[in-house]
């Protein structure tokens, strides 16, 4: 007789019929789901940044291309109902015989500015890394410039660079050297605030390069050092390659901030003479402000083209990040 154990068949009653029948859907909460406390906090902690944003960075960047697209004159500046004129004003900054010397100088003058800060900069920085005495208080004292307002930096070096009673042309005078028209002369204006502003940015390329120095193990310099790499060799092959997401950020930094000085070139020279040393700053704050009868347009399209010089080198330093990171 053939036993056979029955197990029990635990099928719901469609199973065993033959039909299949689908799991019972969660019940709907009837409601989204609500920000948390945390969530709340942090809209709060972004509210402040984001209006600060939004008042004085968006709001201006769009005042100034509306100025840029209309012809405002002061009458209409004032009440508001400027015609707008599309591209005109950038074709007439294009068209005037300023745009190409103007470029030229601001070109010269942020390239020649970015080489020697950083240069400068760099070869301090290495210096005061060696840890000896009185090394803080030396580099305390090589930030006094940076820390100078822009306006008493400018009349120190307008009076150093005095064409009749500056001391730098008595220094050039014991030395036999005739005097030198700095800031009155075509050949030299630029010259004169390349040097003033060199003076003044290579603090801050010191104070970052110097705490990018920090970050670099003493260890890798120890191990060349045995395999019997010199000073020269141990900085091509670790100071300088450890250093260059640092050096990347310094120089955009420099960059920007290159791009719009005014202050120093306005107080030393303003723009001139002949132009000889007039930039794209210098050149949108005399078209809006410097005649009687300002032209609000081109002055805004210059100060735009600043602009968008200043975001395409951002976003090549963002490009070329991205890229380093992903290799």
């Amino acid at each position: 007789m053939n036993h056979t154990t029955q197990l029990p068949d635990h099928r719901s009653a469609h199973t065993r019929n033959g039909a299949v029948s689908a799991a019972p859907a969660p019940a709907r909460t009837g409601s989204r789901r609500r920000p948390t406390s945390t969530q709340w906090a942090a809209w709060g902690f972004l509210a402040p940044v984001t209006l600060y944003l939004a008042l004085f960075y968006a709001y201006p960047l769009y005042r100034n291309i509306d100025l840029s697209l209309r012809n405002y004159t002061v009458r209409s500046f004032v009440q508001g109902d400027a015609p707008f004129t599309g591209l005109k004003n950038y074709r007439t900054v294009f068209d005037d015989p300023t745009f190409a010397p103007a470029l030229l100088h601001t070109v010269v003058f942020t390239a020649v500015c970015l080489v020697f800060q950083y240069a400068i900069g760099l070869a301090l920085a290495v210096f005061f890394n060696q840890h000896f005495r009185l090394s803080a208080t030396l580099r305390a004292l090589f930030l006094v410039p940076w820390l100078l307002p822009l306006i008493v930096s400018a009349s120190i070096w307008s009076w150093m660079l005095n064409s009749d009673s500056g001391i730098v042309n008595a220094a050039l005078h014991v030395m036999g050297i005739g005097p030198v028209n700095w800031l009155t002369s075509p050949s030299w204006s630029l010259t004169s605030v390349i040097i003033a502003n060199i003076w003044i940015g290579v603090p801050f390329n010191l104070v970052v390069l110097h705490s990018g120095l920090q970050s670099i193990p003493a260890g890798l310099y120890e191990a060349a050092a045995l395999d019997g790499a010199g000073a020269w060799r141990r900085f091509r092959s670790i100071t300088f390659p450890l250093l260059r997401p640092v050096s990347a950020i310094t120089l955009l930094l420099g960059l920007v901030y290159t791009l719009k000085v005014f202050d120093i070139i306005w107080i030393m020279t303003k723009g001139g003479p002949a132009d000889s040393s007039t930039t794209f700053a210098t050149w949108s704050y005399r078209l809006g402000f410097g005649n009687l009868l300002p032209a609000f347009g081109p002055g805004a399209a210059v100060g735009n083209l600043l602009v968008v010089a200043a975001l395409v080198f951002g976003l090549v330093y963002v490009r070329a990040q991205r890229k380093q990171a992903l290799s």
